[in-house]
């Protein structure tokens, strides 16, 4: 019985995850370069190894990342001011824009969708988001 309930959540809670993911400022970029732009945006500069481990990936895999945001024009490598041999990954105004967009649109689907339900939905909705948030937090 356990088995099927947590077959049913990842599937459902993939197909949201999926929909919600869909909505973005470019249909092109991938579900990663967007995520980087997003850290930069919340968390400020980091270096490439940092987002590696905070993205979970390989610093190579993270390199071809930032250099394809880079040709882009949407984050540019700095020096840093205190070390040298480090550099630093900064969110361009253009990187900005492009995840400002992406969040406003995510939002409005979202609130779109939610208008559609009943406020006792909503409310097991908001119950549920906050149990999803400490079973990830794990």
């Amino acid at each position: 019985m356990l088995a099927q309930e947590a077959s049913t959540l990842r599937l459902d809670a993939f197909r949201f995850v999926r929909r919600l993911r869909a909505q973005r400022a470019i249909d092109s970029m991938p579900d990663g370069q967007l995520a980087v732009l997003a850290v930069l945006r919340a968390h400020g500069s980091h270096t490439l190894t940092a987002l590696a481990d905070h993205e979970r990936v390989t610093s190579p895999s993270m390199n071809r990342i930032v250099n394809c945001l880079a040709d882009g024009g949407l984050v540019e490598r700095v020096a840093d001011e205190t070390d040298r041999r480090k550099v630093n990954i900064l969110l361009t105004e253009q990187g900005d824009e492009i995840v400002t967009e992406t969040v406003r649109r995510r939002e409005e689907w979202l609130v779109q969708a939610l208008g559609e339900l009943s406020p006792t939905e909503r409310e097991t909705l908001t119950a549920a988001a906050e149990i999803m948030g400490r079973i990830a937090k794990r």
